[in-house]
């Protein structure tokens, strides 16, 4: 088993909380800052009710190749509960800022050379962002958005299998209009409340503004984009799309792999099935490319400074 470290930044209620898990490796070694997705989602890749460790496992893989990580309850998720004061106070750059912040802690650690970001689903995006200010050595997306996330929101809700009454998808419509367009909406169906309450929408105006292909092709720094193909919450439309962003981004889809890295079938029940498994592995192909695309950017940056 990997060593595994509490880490924190910042202070009082501002204070956020993740894990830093360190290889057996004598001398140096590179880095890897995991960001997770949407929603609840905490440093281990969980959802409330929905325990599938699929983070937690791919730092564990990492270290076992010999690269250190640093995964983290993102504000207001798990120990960092207490790290959002006011909900209508938060943005996405609030995340992206936070990104930043960790990977200067990482770039700290005694023992690490190069620093990677990796984000998955939206995570994609804000490590996307990050990069832009962070000198990073590479960038690895899985599961990303390609599009932006209004976008992603209308299609996810018309999935065959999502079942919201005409009135309501009509609705959110106009609200997503709006929201895009940068503007509040004040009346709002109690049934939608949950998900866009006035408190949250300057939230999610600032997440709708951000094009992450456009964004992707800002960054300069070596970018691996892998896409699952039985992911039913992002489909592989996305990632051809970023690795479009710009030339020198390398593509690779997964056979079989769903939303939480695991191998999964079309079937749907099946598939979200895997979302309660973490004793579940891995998508075999996950880890290796990964690990030699770090291994390349890493030679790449060390014969760039030699020179």
């Amino acid at each position: 088993m990997p060593t595994e470290k509490p880490v924190l930044i910042g202070e009082g209620d501002n204070t956020l909380f993740g894990t830093l898990t360190l290889p057996h490796t004598k001398g140096r070694f590179d880095a890897v800052l995991i960001w997770s997705g949407s929603g609840p989602t905490d440093r281990d890749g969980n959802l409330p009710g929905n325990r599938n460790n699929c983070l937690k496992m791919v730092a564990h893989e990492l270290a076992s190749a010999g690269y250190a990580s640093i995964r983290s309850d993102k504000r207001g998720i798990g120990q960092s509960e207490n790290a959002v004061v006011d909900e209508k106070d938060l943005r996405f750059e609030t995340y992206v800022e936070d990104a930043i912040q960790w990977a200067e802690f990482l770039k700290q650690v005694p023992g690490v050379r190069y620093v990677f970001l990796l984000g998955h689903s939206e995570g994609g995006l804000v490590c996307t962002l990050a990069a832009q200010k962070f000198n990073a050595v590479g960038m690895v997306i899985v599961d990303g958005t390609g599009f932006a996330a209004s976008n992603i929101l209308r299609e996810q809700l018309l999935a065959p299998d999502i079942n919201i009454p005409k009135h309501l998808l009509s609705e959110i419509s106009e609200i997503l209009k709006s929201l895009e367009a940068g503007f509040l909406v004040s009346n709002i169906s109690s049934e939608l409340d949950g998900q866009f309450r006035q408190s949250v929408q300057p939230y999610l105006m600032s997440w709708f503004k951000y094009d992450p292909k456009l964004e992707l092709a800002k960054t300069d720094s070596s970018v691996l984009v892998i896409q699952g193909t039985t992911d039913f919450q992002i489909s592989v439309e996305n990632g051809r799309r970023l690795a479009a962003a710009r030339a020198g981004i390398k593509f690779l889809e997964i056979k079989g792999m769903n939303h939480v890295l695991k191998d999964a079938p079309k079937q749907t029940a099946l598939n979200y099935a895997t979302y309660g498994k973490p004793m579940l592995k891995l998508a075999s192909p996950l880890i290796p490319a990964i690990t030699n695309f770090i291994k390349k950017a890493a030679l790449n940056a060390s014969i760039a400074n030699d020179n």
